[in-house]
This record gives structure tokens, C-alpha cells and sequence, in this order.
């Protein structure tokens, strides 16, 4: 039986599973758009490309299954790249279709028309155009194994539009094939011996492709070989942070404690991560490329092992696979390593206990204090990028899998749309998101995304009128001298109200109890917004002493 173009790929995004796709809708795909009518599938209608892109990114970021996008060519597909970029730096499965101008007025510079192989190649794993759509089952089944093998990363694929209208005998689409790496028995054993002669070994997780299983054995390894465990840069719901064995957040901001036990330590497993310039603190942690510390690192990607770092043993595994070998693993009878284990994890606890004052009369330290005394350890948090996220990262202690959607990518705006697919896909969680005043005005008009699908997420905006981040490297570099970082912001609770959610300003530390609990019990989609005295730019310095000490 023949089929449009538009249903043959709506059948194979069936076949392979597809549950919900985020989209910004447009005429190049409206074939699509007819054929998804007809289906199952979930689709969210986001505001903005981006926010689209963003929301199949935290998608694929929890649950490890390529998240869907659909926009339209030119600016659509140019606003996507924003969600294009943070899956790519942060290895997360998606994919994005892109309706494409007609197939015989290509190459003239056609209304709208990019060339997306050209355009999109460095932050795609793949870009591929289906000039055929019989070729449709083979094209998307292709973009599934490619999306999720080895390093995930994002994959896209454009639609002629006349192609999408085109009836063809095509063969029913399969489900793709997952490529699988695993650990050899030589390898594991290797690994026993370089553990069995360390004195100062430390195990530095990262990456994607775990499972909720894969953390719980881990942990257990963990537990039971006594070794010390560092989270890396916004990972932090790979290890529960109030187990015995949780060292800290490898980061930006990373505890100098920490950072000096990584240095001085003589085995460092890095598990899952590329361990790339933010984690590795600009690339000093490890020297590049043969690291002072021996070195084993575990990647599902070959083309990652050795890369930047010359490991002394490189295995070439997922995660889950890793960790499953590691249950028969013996702990050596001595472990010197114990009470170093014991004092890292103490060290995370003080480290991570939030300051009691500061200036102004906002205090975020007992803000934070009480939200980890008043959630659920299964809340999902979310946010971009700011000196704001200071306080999720370094105060919040993530307990569970599953309870983290931030970008490693360090990209503004993405907190709003990751809670809105957050809360689409568990909705029986509590999802809150951490925004700054800039980071959320970047994709904001997600928000009426939240409306529309009746999504009660709380979004906490910190707005300190300006750009913080920016600001603080300003006035250590140029003290003083201002320049493009000051904001001029709405109303943020009057905002929500104005969308139809809910909305609440705190101007005292006082006023947070309160607001948040209104905000939780209206059922709503609210923003609580918090005044915050710019001089608290930091948890532990103000902007005026890195202006005195630049």
C-alpha cells in the first residue's frame, strides 16, 4: 500500500518507539503534521525553536532515548541550533527534522533554504536530507542507531517538502539496532590490579548512557571497595550525594579540597565522561595528554579514549556494561584508601552546607536550606546558566537518578523548557527551575507552554538586573568600568499572572516559605521571583571585593 512521505515518517518514529515529539509547526511539514493527527504520539507546541529543541534535549537527557524535534526551515531550523549545540556538547540523543524547501528549487537560494550539511555538521553526529521517500524507513532508522551509539549526540535530517506529499511502496520500518561496547574479562582484571597497588585512588563519573540499575550497582561498588566518588560538571544525580562515599561535585566552583585530591591522587577512573574543560577546571586537574595520576578511562566511544588524555587503561564500554562486570570484582583485603574516603565525604557535607547571611535582604543560603528540608529527594531541578545555578550545584545534595536537567554545555535559557518536558513525562513529580532574570528572559515565552499543557512547574527566578556571571569576570578584569551587563526586567510575578499562572514576589528571605508554598498548593505553572542584592554574586564573595582584589 503506498503512503505519503509525512506518514512513512510518522510510522517509523512509531516503530522505533517515539512517545512525544516537541515541534514549532510550519508549512514545509505540514504532511507530518496530518499524518501525526492520526497517531498517538504526544506533540507539545513550543513558542520558539530553541524551547522546542531544548525540550527533546532534557527528554533524551532522561530517558535515554532520542528526544524529537520538529521546526521549519531557515530561521526555525537556525533558532533550533541552540538545542542542537547542548546536546552535542552534551552527549544527549536527539533528533531533529527540518522541513526543506522543495527538491527542484534547491541550490537556488529558495525562500528560506540553508544547506544543513553545511550549516549543521559541527554540532550534529550526523546531517542527512532524504531526496526519496521510499528511503524514508531506512533514513530515520539510521538517525535512531547513530543518535544513541557510542557518544550520544544529536542527528538531523531535512524534509523536502514535496517529497513529504510524495506516495511511494516503501517497507515497513523496524526498530533500529543499539550499538553495545563491553568491558573484556583482561580489561576488568587490570583494572583490579591498578586498584589493588593504589594508595590515593579517587572515581570520577560523567557522562550519558546510565541507568537507574546502572547508579544502584555502582553505589554498591562504591560502598563496597570504600572508594571516593566525584560527580562531574552537572552529572550530579549519577551518585547519591549523602552516600558515605560521595566526594563532591567536579566542577566549575569545584571545592579546592577536592580539586587537590584529584591532583594528588595516583589512580583516577574516569567512568562515563569526556572530562572536558569545565570539570577539568580549565584542563589542570589532569595534565594534557599524559596525566601525572594513573589513568583508566571508560567511554562508549573509541574515538573518545585517548582524545584528549592518554589513559594507561582505556576500555570501551557504556556505563551500565561497565558497572555490571564490576559486581564480581573482589575488594583487595587492604584498602588504604578508607579513611581518605571517610574525610573527602565529610569535607562535601561542610562544603556543601549553605552560608547563613549575606548582603541584602535576601539570603539564599536559608532559601536552599529549607528547600532541601521541604522536597522530595525525587524533585526534578532544572536550569541554565548563571552564577544563580551556584546555588542548585553547590547546595542542593541530589539523591536520586533522574533528578537533574542542566546543561554541561553552559547554555543560557534552557531551565524552562527542560522543567516543561521534565514535567510531561513524570508529572507526579515535583519539578522546580532555577533561572536567573537573563537566563530566563532567553526562553521565557515557554512558560505558556507550561500554561497551555497545564504543566504546575515552579520556575524561581534570582534576578539581580544583571548578568551576573558576566558582570563578576567584568569587574575582576576591568574593575570598575561597566559595560552591556546591566538589565532592565519585567515584573516576573506579574508575568506569570499575565500568562495565566501564578505569581509571587520575595523581597526578604522570609517572604521565600510562604511564597513557595502558595505557589505549590495554586497547582499552577508559577514563577517565584527573588529580589537579590547584586553584591551577592557569589555564595562566599561579593562583587565588591572582586572589584578590590582584581
Amino acid at each position: 500500500m503506498k503512503r505519503s512521505g509525512g506518514e512513512l515518517v510518522v510510522e517509523a518514529l512509531k516503530a522505533n518507539g517515539v512517545k512525544r515529539i516537541s515541534c514549532v509547526p510550519g508549512e514545509s511539514f505540514l504532511a507530518v503534521l496530518d499524518a501525526l493527527h492520526d497517531s498517538d504520539i504526544d506533540v507539545i507546541v513550543c513558542r520558539q525553536e530553541g524551547g522546542a529543541a531544548m525540550v527533546a534535549d532534557a527528554w533524551g537527557r532522561l530517558t535515554g532515548e532520542p528526544g524529537i524535534c520538529m521546526v521549519t526551515r531557515g530561521p526555525g531550523a537556525t533558532n533550533a541550533s541552540a538545542g542542537l549545540h547542548i546536546a552535542r556538547q552534551d552527549s544527549i540523543p536527539m533528533i531533529l527534522f527540518i522541513g526543506q524547501v522543495q527538491r527542484d528549487a534547491r541550490e537556488r537560494e529558495a525562500f528560506q533554504e540553508v544547506e544543513y550539511r553545511r550549516a549543521f555538521t559541527e554540532v550534529a553526529k550526523w546531517v542527512g536530507e532524504i531526496d526519496d521517500a521510499a528511503r524514508i524507513p531506512e533514513f530515520v532508522t539510521r538517525a535512531f542507531a547513530v543518535a544513541t551509539s557510542g557518544r550520544p549526540g544529536p542527528v538531523v535530517l531535512t524534509l523536502p517538502e514535496d517529497m513529504l506529499v510524495e506516495m511511494v511502496d516503501a517497507p515497513a520500518a523496524k526498530p533500529a539496532t543499539r550499538v553495545e561496547a563491553h568491558p573484556g574479562p583482561s580489561q576488568i582484571s587490570a583494572l583490579s590490579d591498578k586498584l589493588a597497588a593504589a594508595k590515593r585512588p579517587i572515581v570520577i563519573v560523567g557522562g550519558t548512557r546510565w541507568t537507574e540499575d546502572a547508579v544502584g550497582v555502582l553505589q554498591e561498588f562504591a560502598a563496597r571497595f570504600e572508594l571516593p566518588v566525584g560527580c562531574s560538571f552537572r552529572r550530579q544525580m549519577l551518585f547519591d550525594h549523602l552516600h558515605p562515599c560521595y566526594a563532591g561535585d567536579v566542577g566549575i566552583g569545584i571545592n579546592p579540597a577536592l580539586a587537590k585530591e584529584i591532583r594528588e591522587a595516583d589512580l583516577v577512573i574516569l567512568l562515563g565522561g569526556r572530562f572536558s574543560e569545565m570539570p577539568s577546571s580549565g584542563y589542570t586537574l589532569l595534565d594534557v595528554p599524559y596525566p601525572s595520576q594513573t589513568l583508566v578511562h571508560v567511554h562508549p566511544d573509541p574515538s573518545e579514549l585517548g582524545r584528549v588524555y592518554r589513559p594507561d587503561l582505556a576500555i570501551c564500554a557504556s556505563p551500565a556494561d561497565f558497572v555490571a562486570a564490576l559486581a564480581a570484582m573482589e575488594p583487595p583485603a587492604a584498602r588504604p584508601w578508607a579513611e581518605r574516603t571517610r574525610m573527602m565525604h565529610d569535607a562535601y557535607l561542610k562544603w556543601s552546607t549553605p552560608p547563613k547571611t549575606g548582603p541584602g535582604m535576601v539570603q539564599m543560603g536559608p532559601i536552599m536550606e529549607w528547600l532541601e528540608e521541604n522536597t522530595a529527594p525525587d524533585t526534578i531541578f532544572a536550569n541554565g546558566a548563571g552564577n544563580y545555578a551556584t546555588w542548585v550545584h553547590r547546595f542542593h545534595r541530589f539523591r536520586g537518578f533522574n533528578t537533574q536537567a542542566a546543561p554541561t554545555s553552559g547554555s543560557m535559557g534552557y531551565g524552562l523548557p527542560a522543567a516543561v518536558a521534565a514535567k510531561r513525562l513524570f508529572p507526579d513529580r515535583e519539578v522546580i527551575c532555577f533561572a536567573g532574570d537573563g537566563c530566563f528572559l532567553m526562553h521565557g515565552q515557554e512558560f505558556a507552554t507550561a500554561i497551555r499543557y497545564e504543566l504546575p512547574i515552579i520556575a524561581i527566578v534570582v534576578n539581580n538586573g544583571i548578568y551576573g556571571t558576566i558582570r563578576m569576570h567584568q569587574e575582576r578584569e576591568y574593575p570598575g568600568r561597566i559595560s552591556a551587563t546591566d538589565l532592565t526586567n519585567p515584573d516576573f510575578a506579574a508575568l506569570a499572572r499575565a500568562y495565566g499562572g501564578h505569581g509571587e514576589t520575595v523581597i526578604a528571605t522570609e517572604d521565600f516559605t510562604p511564597a513557595f508554598e502558595r505557589a505549590r498548593a495554586s497547582g499552577k505553572p508559577s514563577i517565584i521571583e527573588i529580589r537579590l542584592d547584586p553584591e551577592a554574586i557569589t555564595p562566599t564573595r561579593t562583587l565588591t571585593q572582586i572589584r578590590e582584589r582584581a
